[in-house]
């Protein structure tokens, strides 16, 4: 009995000894492995650095928990250099450049997509049929199967110009080509690239250049585009319509949702509508300028950072300005009233404004762009209120003549009508307004502002009674208007102040100002304000002060309601409100 003991004690000892050694064993290997790995990386990352590669790939191949061999896969294409790398016969060259950064200059001699034709503009360097050119894009689309490949290469700047390039499969440089093929196939969208190529004949209509197409020879990409993009331009191109009348049909057309085009605004931008969006608001602050130079305005710019409140409220963006309470201003408003004590008759400025409210709505942003005047008058308002209306005839008019390339490329898209406006001001006096909502069967206070509501539906009335979508309206409650508005001298509780209104809309806030310096600190009392931080603001009214009277326009909603647009932040660059602060 004990032998038998005996040999089972032997037994089991025998299996744990071998069960320690076989472990031993095992982790020495895989130590090795991984001494081995990291050797392996860390001498290739040397060797890829000397050589100028940038990709290496490192793997592994086990077999049934046993390791066989480590193949090392080096990418050897390497990067072309844009100002010797690139050949100037016609062999056939494909690549990515190495970084272009004002080395040196080249001889080489692009052309616009926009002068490929058959026909070329009479005197100008536009080339000809047969003639070699280099052109520069971004790719729109491409295919490439068997011997051939497409791409359609869009051009950088409105209007968006686009041209059809290809090759096909070279028989004198067979491997090139076939290489050349496969490289275009693998372009991602979006792709920004330099193809040199001979000018052919084609028909193209999916093109602007319709009657040409570009025979690749040389195709080098200057910045490559991820391949997975946050969503197509094609897709976010469609108007609401067509998405609409699509989702009954066997393929529905996606739709882009805001939030997604507001994260990656710089490529929503490309959208062809968008991007004549921002060039048609760039035209309203060229116009704006145009209408009042020619008035006598000069431009001024006031400073963003003040003491006080701009507008009274509490609608401001507070901070610290080394341990002085500051905010950022609500307006240009008081600078723009001690200009014209200054003895600047007529002053304008363009520039941001910022207001601290938590709207929500599709017309509201936390910061826009200002477009503001004020003027001196002799006797009554009504001598801005001129200014205005001639100042948005200009904008208007100019708009529709100067801009109507991207107003067809915007209205296809979002469609909308020309504003309509009358020759001379439309101004409608607060108590008609009132008697106008009231005998449409509307409730109206009349020391209460309007409702959006409201607004909308004493647009639509003076639209069908007068034919205009834009007009005045006079004469507010003196409880809605800020605290250095000249109060009605028959009436105090009503003003000297409006509004302007774009489709039911308001774009335009102003008034009369209030000169005479003790109205005017009577008025900050009466609204609860510090007068404090409006010192220097006072004192400039105590050394004499003509009447004046101006505005502030938001440029935005200018933008936005001219265009019939479904949320103001279509018409900003990158648009601020309070969920958004970023990008």
């Amino acid at each position: 009995m004990e032998r038998i003991v005996i040999i089972i004690v032997l037994f089991f000892h025998s299996i744990t000894t071998g069960m320690k050694l076989y472990c031993s064993a095992l982790k020495s290997i895989n130590l090795l492995s991984r001494n081995f790995n990291s050797f392996a990386s860390s001498s290739l990352r040397s060797q890829c650095k000397r050589n100028g590669h940038n990709r290496f790939t490192l793997r592994m191949i086990n077999n049934e928990s046993k390791t066989e061999s480590m193949k090392v896969e080096v990418n050897n294409e390497a990067k072309i250099d844009y100002y010797s790398g690139v050949s100037s016969d016609g062999t056939i060259q494909f690549g990515d450049y190495s970084l272009i950064a004002s080395q040196t200059h080249s001889d080489r001699s692009f052309h616009n997509i926009a002068e490929l034709s058959q026909q070329p503009s009479e005197g100008s360097n536009s080339p000809k049929l047969g003639d070699a050119v280099w052109i520069r894009g971004r790719v729109t689309s491409v295919r490439a199967k068997g011997n051939v490949c497409f791409a359609v290469i869009r051009s950088g700047t409105f209007p968006f110009h686009t041209v059809q390039v290809c090759h096909f499969k070279d028989k004198t440089q067979p491997d090139e080509s076939k290489k050349l093929i496969k490289f275009v196939g693998n372009l991602a969208l979006e792709s920004i690239v330099d193809i040199f190529g001979v000018l052919s004949a084609a028909d193209v209509k999916s093109c602007t250049q319709s009657d040409v197409e570009v025979v690749i020879q040389k195709v080098l990409v200057v910045s490559r585009a991820p391949v997975q993009l946050p969503f197509l331009l094609e897709d976010a191109a469609r108007s609401q319509l067509d998405i609409d009348r699509s989702q009954d049909s066997d393929r529905p057309f996606a739709g882009v949702s805001q939030d997604v085009r507001l994260n990656n605004r710089w490529l929503d931008l490309r959208v062809p509508a968008n991007n004549a969006i921002l060039r048609v608001r760039s035209g309203v602050c060229q116009l704006f300028r145009t209408a009042l130079y020619n008035e006598g305005f000069m431009e001024i710019n006031t400073p963003k950072l003040i003491s006080g409140e701009s507008e009274g409220g509490s609608e401001v963006f507070r901070t610290d300005y080394f341990g002085q309470p500051a905010c950022l201003a609500q307006s240009p408003q008081l600078y723009k009233q001690m200009a014209i004590s200054a003895d600047f008759d007529r002053v304008f400025e363009i520039g941001p404004v910022f207001r601290a409210e938590k709207s929500f709505t599709r017309r509201h942003l936390c910061e826009f762009t200002g477009l503001d005047f004020e003027m001196a008058i002799k006797e009554h308002y009504n001598e801005a209120l001129t200014v205005i209306h001639g100042l948005f005839r200009t904008i208007f008019d100019g708009l529709e003549q100067r801009y109507s390339k991207e107003l067809a490329v915007i209205r296809e898209q979002y469609p909308s009508e020309p504003v309509r406006f009358t020759d001379q001001p439309l101004i409608i006096h607060w108590p008609d307004a009132m008697n106008m909502l009231t005998e449409a069967g509307h409730t109206v206070d009349p020391f209460a502002d309007l409702s959006t509501s409201l607004e909308a539906t004493l647009g639509e009335l003076v639209a069908a009674k007068y034919g205009a979508d834009f007009f005045a309206l006079d004469q507010y409650p003196s409880a809605v208007r800020p605290f250095y508005t000249m109060p009605n001298h028959i009436d105090a509780r009503y003003s000297n102040s409006y509004d302007l209104f774009i489709r039911g809309q308001e774009i335009c806030s102003g008034a009369q100002r209030c000169h005479d310096v003790d109205l005017l600190v009577q008025r900050v009392q009466e609204k609860g304000m510090d007068i404090g931080p409006l010192a220097s603001y006072i004192e400039s009214f105590r050394h004499g002060v003509p009447p004046h009277a101006g505005a502030g326009i938001g440029l935005d909603r200018v933008v936005f309601l001219y265009l019939g647009l479904d949320n103001v932040r279509k018409a900003s660059m990158f648009p601020r409100d309070p969920n958004r602060i970023t990008p």
